[in-house]
């Protein structure tokens, strides 16, 4: 079935494993969602990340998908606490600079789609670069 939001999707799949306590979750592969994955294992908001590809048996078709390793603190306290989507296919959401939204007062990020590529809140602002906010994560 295909999915009109696939950013949004796998926002949904993570904080859905996050808050079930999973120990892993598998989302279908795509560039975007690769560099994604990629800012939030360097903000240290989960564990770590395998690219892999599977394959249905009949009819001979492969699939990428991501594994994503998910990240628990003490108790089991999920480090995803809030994961929200800005930018939204029917409404797109553009941030100047100056206009980069702080999240929980500098506690959570803002994930930015740049002519940069994909950044985080504080390194768009040393760039002096703005572009599409696609999600907030606390």
């Amino acid at each position: 079935m295909p999915v009109n939001d696939p950013v949004g999707d796998m926002l949904t799949r993570l904080r859905n494993a996050s808050r079930a306590r999973h120990d892993k979750v598998v989302i279908p592969h795509s560039k975007l969602k690769l560099e994604i994955i990629k800012v939030l294992k360097d903000e240290g908001y989960i564990g770590d990340f395998v690219v892999h590809e599977q394959t249905v048996q009949n009819k001979r078709t492969v699939f990428p998908e991501i594994s994503v390793q998910l990240k628990y603190g003490p108790d089991r306290a999920p480090a995803i606490t809030g994961i929200r989507r800005v930018s939204k296919p029917g409404l797109r959401r553009y941030a100047a600079v100056r206009e980069i939204p702080q999240v929980l007062g500098g506690l959570g990020i803002s994930i930015l789609s740049t002519s940069r590529g994909i950044l985080v809140d504080s390194e768009a602002r040393k760039q002096k670069v703005g572009g599409e906010l696609l999600c907030t994560v606390y």
